[in-house]
């Protein structure tokens, strides 16, 4: 049995060639990433200063693949 994942608002950012969207949900600490390539992916107990810092990074990518990638674990959500 599959669960239903968190809805999870996602607003764009800035200038990144890999990242198109990003939102978060408080309450389970799950951060959402829609990439550019269409993909979208939750990273689950992220902390709210994780992801603020990301989403004032100069580089999203960036700070994506140095401090979210490597230290949470995610689900790849289904083609909507």
């Amino acid at each position: 049995m599959k669960l239903n994942p968190v809805k999870i608002t996602l607003n764009p950012v800035k200038k990144s060639s890999q990242v198109h969207s990003i939102g978060y949900d408080p309450t389970s600490k799950t951060m959402a990433v829609k990439f550019n390539s269409g993909g979208v992916y939750h990273y689950h107990d992220v902390p709210q200063e994780k992801f603020d810092a990301m989403r004032d990074a100069e580089s999203v990518g960036s700070y994506l693949g140095k401090h979210i990638k490597c230290a949470h674990k995610f689900t790849k959500l289904d083609a909507q």
